[in-house]
Parts: C-alpha cells; sequence; structure tokens
C-alpha cells in the first residue's frame, strides 16, 4: 500500500496532543490536516478529500458523534476511528451505531494507533477484491438482483444504495446462502475483529438488510440463536 495516497482528517481540540499525533502521521507519511473543533472538522471534510478520518469523541462546537453522523450522510464508505477518554459501553455502542470502524480508549500508544490504521485500510482496500468482487455481474436473490459492485440492491425497478460494509455482509450472506454463517466468521471476515462491540454493531447492519428484502416475502434473514445468521430464499 502506497500510504503517500493516503489522507487523513484528525480532529482534536486538546492542542499538545494533536499536534503530537499529526506529526506521528506525517512521519508515517499519512498526509494529515488537524482541525481543534468539530465544525471545522465538518467544513474541512466538505472542501478536501481525505481516505481516513480520526474524530475526539468531545469536541467543541460540535461533538465527534455528530461529527460522524453529518459526515455519514454524505459519505458512508470513509473509515472513521474514535478517540476517547471515555470507556462507557454505551459511548462504545454509539459510536459503531453511528458507523465507526474502531474506537480507541485513551491513554494509548501510538503504534497502537498505527496499527489500528493499517488494519482498517487494509480491510477497506481489499474489501472490492476479496468480499465484493464476484464473477457474475449481479446475484440473484428472490425477487431482488444484487449487483456487489456497483454496491445497488434492486428489485421491480426499485433501486437501493448500500453502503460498503452493508454490500460486504450481504455478499457473505449470498456466498454461503440457505448456510450459515457464524458471527465469528463475518466479524473477522468484514470487520477484522469479532469484539463484542463490533458485534452489536453487525447486529445493526442485520437489521439494515432485512428492511432492504422485506418486500418479497420469500427472502429472510434468520437469526441462529447463539451462533450467526442464515439467508434464506425459500424454493432455491
Amino acid at each position: 500500500m502506497d500510504k503517500n495516497r493516503i489522507s487523513v482528517l484528525l480532529v482534536e481540540d486538546d492542542p499538545n496532543l494533536g499536534l503530537l499525533l499529526k506529526d506521528y502521521l506525517d512521519l508515517l507519511d499519512y498526509n494529515t490536516t488537524l482541525c481543534t473543533n468539530g465544525k471545522h472538522g465538518l467544513d474541512t471534510f466538505s472542501e478536501l478529500h481525505f481516505d481516513l478520518c480520526i474524530f475526539d469523541v468531545m469536541l467543541p462546537v460540535m461533538d465527534g458523534f455528530a461529527l460522524a453522523a453529518e459526515i455519514r450522510k454524505t459519505n458512508e464508505a470513509i473509515p472513521i476511528i474514535f478517540l476517547t477518554a471515555r470507556s462507557m459501553n454505551e459511548d462504545r455502542i454509539r459510536g459503531f451505531r453511528i458507523g465507526c470502524d474502531d474506537y480507541i480508549t485513551k491513554p494509548f500508544s501510538t503504534e497502537e494507533l498505527s496499527l489500528r490504521i493499517q488494519a482498517i485500510l487494509k480491510r477497506c482496500r481489499l474489501l472490492p477484491e476479496s468480499t465484493l468482487a464476484t464473477e457474475a455481474p449481479t446475484i440473484a436473490i428472490g425477487e431482488y438482483s444484487f449487483d456487489s459492485s456497483n454496491m445497488m440492491l434492486t428489485r421491480q425497478g426499485k433501486k437501493q444504495s448500500l453502503t460498503r460494509k452493508e454490500t460486504a455482509l450481504l455478499k457473505l450472506l449470498c456466498d454461503n446462502m440457505n448456510n450459515i454463517v457464524t458471527r465469528e466468521f463475518a466479524l473477522k471476515a468484514i470487520w477484522g475483529d469479532d469484539d463484542y462491540f463490533i458485534g452489536r454493531s453487525m447486529d445493526v447492519f442485520i437489521t439494515k438488510l432485512r428492511k432492504y428484502l422485506k418486500d418479497d416475502p420469500a427472502v429472510s434473514i434468520t437469526n441462529i440463536h447463539g451462533t450467526g445468521f442464515r439467508l434464506e430464499v425459500k424454493g432455491e
């Protein structure tokens, strides 16, 4: 991976930590832009291209959660990492529900941050090849047509755009149609970890996929208690 092409938006209001992290990321050859409040971060994101976002949760003007939620309205794909001094479970779950890719509790080592960034970027770069690619242009799911390459689900001319993770998760279920996909396998294949809180995030994505597929009664995503999920299409 050529990290010289990776642009990072860092939003951290602590001037000492912010400058420390920016200098460290610059040393790793990431093109890093530092903002000190959420509103400035949002304005900067709308003006420039970024490949990765790193947000402190407790920010002035607009907190990290609100900032991420605004960004997710226009960009579902960009990876987001939250930094926080708070370790409350509710905060972690909220972060993953908004759509963050990782959640790091302060204090942390710069090496840990570097490894987590590398893991996220590796997964993002590999998704089109390993999870989204398919020999057939589309996959039939009952009355639906699933175009994983273009992240699109279609039924009777009605199109539903999918996020990167929704696409990856649905593709994984399709590859194992009418068979069980264990939670651990899905979490490691798409998120790279089977952490409990990431698992709660995956449950949100499963709920969204069920909503997208609800208009065909022959199609269902069944929860296999304590094991995983199964995409079922009756008659196939």
